[in-house]
């Protein structure tokens, strides 16, 4: 939606006070919408055992099952309560409070049987009713919810918040469902020394729930003091934000700072990651022993050069690392600086090394690499400090590429899953690569990671390796 569109949309809305309402006020909307959805989880929790008692007993226990949908029913509220389940976010995003009513209704059952337990009163409840009881209330919980997204709708409208844009000489933005509005079309002005513009300004944003405003750098301050006396979530548009990556801002003492970065990953994520990696990484090693010995083997009679190959690779924090392979090439032609990649035919490549190389079993001693604790089993790929994509070098396309180091690097990543990999004749080959990398690392899951394991397994020969 443009500035002048929703000028003239909003018009029609109404005005107070002889002043423009851009939009409906939402607050109560949404509160009725909240009632209305513990309502509904009340009925659905004594609903669902109370089904489960008839569908297993015949109802001749059902005021015993109805005392355990008592009991549980005032802790999934107070849960539900606090852990968002009841939120803006999740009027707008149905999976979002699917995901939350499930988990209120998991840790509130979680809750009962601990403390059924600990007080030795759990003989007095049929455990097999009490677990028919609030699976069938989860179940009829996800019905619920999907069925209300028609009630919020009715409700709340298309959006369940009312956000707005003011256009003041600042950057072009623009985002879906969002009021825009012209500054200089509505006479806005952000002076503090003019009550009148602020009255105005202040009956611009009547019944709004966040502003954001796009205005030149030295109307920035002006601004930002005006929001922060509009009762209102406000931001500023400032592109440094993004040039710099910004994550967050905080003030200390009479300074700025904006947060830049902080690591993918907390400590949890990291001791999680970290115990998989010794796992998979020493199972495999026990594992796959026998033939890593027979290709050692295979490669000492060919030429009667060493077995592993070894090359400064860039890890985790941009430091470097030895990183392990089985050797391919043969002794005198081996790059250990990868200012050329391998290709099609390349004759510096032996007969064992082109078969290891085509079935990716020249990698494996990279599994020590993971055991030493500088690569993992996931992650970005490590490369040779002289790689080229094209005629120039791999940060020289995109100065980004330097964000992949966040992690350590892995034997395997989302990259060379989705086919990116094999040597980089062009930029394009890079920046494919690339952006998988920082796609996975915004989003690192250990279950993501199981997942590109066992896409891994479906990958291992490729036609791009030579």
């Amino acid at each position: 939606m443009n500035a002048h569109a929703a000028i003239s949309e909003t018009h029609d809305v109404g005005t107070a006070s002889g002043s423009l309402v851009l939009a409906p006020s939402l607050e109560r909307r949404r509160l009725q919408c909240y009632l209305a959805q513990i309502c509904v989880d009340a009925v659905v929790v004594l609903a669902g055992f109370a089904i489960a008692s008839f569908l297993y007993t015949g109802g001749a226990y059902l005021a015993q099952d109805l005392v355990s949908a008592q009991i549980i029913l005032p802790i999934y509220l107070t849960i539900a309560l606090y852990n968002g389940t009841y939120s803006i976010s999740t009027l707008g995003n149905v999976t979002q409070a699917i995901g939350r009513s499930l988990i209120a209704v998991l840790i509130s059952a979680l809750f009962v049987s601990l403390i059924a337990f600990l007080t030795k009163s759990s003989e007095d409840f049929s455990r097999f009713g009490f677990l028919s009881g609030v699976a069938l209330s989860a179940v009829l919980l996800l019905w619920c919810r999907l069925s209300m997204r028609a009630f919020v709708h009715w409700r709340c409208g298309p959006n369940v918040r009312n956000d707005l844009i003011i256009h003041d000489g600042g950057p072009e933005v623009s985002f879906p469902g969002v009021i825009e509005v012209s500054a200089q079309a509505l006479g806005l002005k952000a002076d503090l020394n003019d009550p009148g513009l602020l009255d105005r300004v202040g009956s611009v944003l009547r019944n709004i729930d966040r502003v954001v405003v796009s205005c030149p750098l030295e109307r920035r301050a002006a601004w930002a003091m005006l929001l922060k006396g509009a009762n209102i979530e406000g931001e500023v548009l400032d592109e440094q934000v993004r040039q710099l990556g910004a994550q967050g801002a905080r003030v200390i003492g009479n300074h700025g700072m904006l947060l830049v970065s902080s690591g993918p990953l907390g400590l949890r994520a990291r001791a999680i990651k970290r115990i998989f990696d010794l796992v998979c990484a020493g199972g495999a090693i026990v594992a796959l022993s026998p033939l890593l010995a027979i290709v050692a083997l295979a490669i000492k009679l060919e030429d009667g050069g060493p077995v592993l190959f070894i090359q400064r690779r860039v890890g985790r924090a941009n430091r470097f690392f030895q990183m392990y392979k089985f050797r391919s090439m043969s002794v005198s032609q081996s790059d250990s600086d990868g200012l050329v990649s391998a290709s099609r035919d390349d004759r510096r490549v032996t007969r064992v090394g082109a078969f290891i190389r085509r079935t990716s079993i020249d990698e494996l001693p990279q599994l020590f690499n993971v055991l030493k604790g500088d690569m993992s089993i996931v992650g970005p790929r490590p490369h040779a400090l002289g790689s080229h994509a094209g005629d120039k070098l791999f940060w020289e396309v995109d100065r980004r590429y330097w964000h992949r180091h966040s992690l350590k690097p892995g034997l395997s990543g989302l990259a060379q899953v989705r086919g990116f990999r094999g040597a980089t004749e062009s930029e394009r080959d890079l920046l494919d690569r690339l952006h998988s990398d920082l796609e996975y690392l915004e989003g690192w899951t250990i279950t993501r990671d199981i997942s590109i394991i066992f896409q891994t397994i479906r990958v291992l020969s490729h036609d791009r390796a030579y």
